[in-house]
């Protein structure tokens, strides 16, 4: 085969992408006879080497896939709480299958714009991509416009565009919380960690809290914005306590940001949750190790990166079903940051 050959070249002479072309010229099923037959065609004048086999590949000789995570640009690469478990479940599924995985990080600006390509999407022999992580529909869009090959979304959102996706119950999992509270006996609710920039997920949590409470007839609730971050939810939650003392809980969208508001609550004097009740939101390992440990909503996040790797396969062997979205249920995990409201 000659070296300056590539799969991308044969698609484009063929007039279909990358994930057709790969699909006819390993004799996988649902290629229509035409389609296979032109790509074989471009493949030949090209001198493309074209494995001889009459047998369709099955789902497991699918060879390389490829993992993109999102980071913050111009911040430490460090083990990120959330998505590290969503790797280790892509990783782990992909291990059971005996398919190859590259992955490498894309770095974004605080707006979520992609800042720099990794070479991982140049990769000829990648079949399929997973996307994990907020990129913003514009961001996906421009890396379409990069490569030719079917992407799978995984706690990313992207609903103009026809990519299959796995997401959070995320307006369910805030109303199990919301409903505890209550059960509680609060009704001095407040939310900190979401903004109007925030990543869809965060806005649907946000959504999530106001409905749920609205379900109930209450409409007197306490919204403080801030960046989903520790420090963020420190300072919120100063704000908040001094221009509304009278709150008894805080819901925080996510662990990170809870535990910046149990910091200034303490800081504050306040006893949790004798004084303040607060929860969290993912379930991350830090939440049990806390004082006192965090209630938060458990994702599934492991399971989130192996149905990330299912559903990517699953529109490789079908490439013309309808997009997919995967919603996975959450858990309350119930510890000691939460306690009934002192009378």
């Amino acid at each position: 085969m000659s070296q300056t050959v590539t799969l991308r070249e044969v698609a484009e002479l063929a007039g279909v992408s990358l994930g057709t072309a790969s699909q006819a010229l390993n004799n996988r099923p649902n290629v229509a006879p035409d389609t296979r037959t032109r790509v074989l065609d471009a493949a030949q004048a090209l001198g493309y080497q074209v494995r001889t086999t009459t047998t369709p590949c099955p789902e497991a000789e699918v060879s390389l896939l490829g993992m993109l995570v999102k980071h913050d640009y111009g911040l430490e690469i460090v083990v990120n709480p959330f998505y590290s478990h969503v790797q280790a479940g892509v990783e782990r599924e992909c291990r059971r299958r005996g398919i190859n995985l590259m992955y490498a990080n894309i770095e974004v600006d605080a707006s979520n714009h992609p800042v720099l390509w990794p070479q991982l999407i140049r990769e000829e022999r990648l079949e399929g991509l997973i996307l994990v992580g907020t990129f913003i529909e514009g961001a996906i869009d421009q890396l379409k416009r990069q490569i030719n090959m079917p992407i799978v979304l995984v706690d990313s959102y992207a609903p103009r565009l026809p990519y299959d996706s796995v997401v959070t119950d995320n307006i369910g999992g805030v109303g199990q919380v919301v409903e505890h509270l209550l059960e509680c006996g609060h009704r001095k609710i407040g939310l900190i960690g979401a903004n109007d920039y925030s990543p869809p997920s965060i806005r649907e949590r946000r959504e999530g809290f106001i409905r749920a409470l609205q379900a109930r007839g209450i409409d007197d609730y306490f919204i403080e914005p801030s960046q989903l971050t520790r420090e963020g939810g420190e300072e919120a939650a100063h704000r908040l306590l001094t221009r509304a003392p009278e709150v008894t809980a805080v819901v925080a969208c996510n662990d990170e940001t809870a535990i910046g508001v149990m910091h200034a609550a303490l800081a504050r004097g306040l006893s949790i949750p004798a004084d303040l009740s607060v929860v969290g939101f993912d379930n991350i390992d830090l939440a049990r190790d806390v004082t006192p440990p965090l209630t938060t909503v458990h994702v599934h996040k492991a399971w989130m990166g192996s149905l990330g790797v299912r559903t990517l396969l699953d529109r490789l062997q079908n490439p013309d079903q309808p997009r997919i979205t995967v919603t996975v249920a959450t858990q309350l995990i119930e510890r000691h940051s939460v306690a009934a409201p002192r009378t």
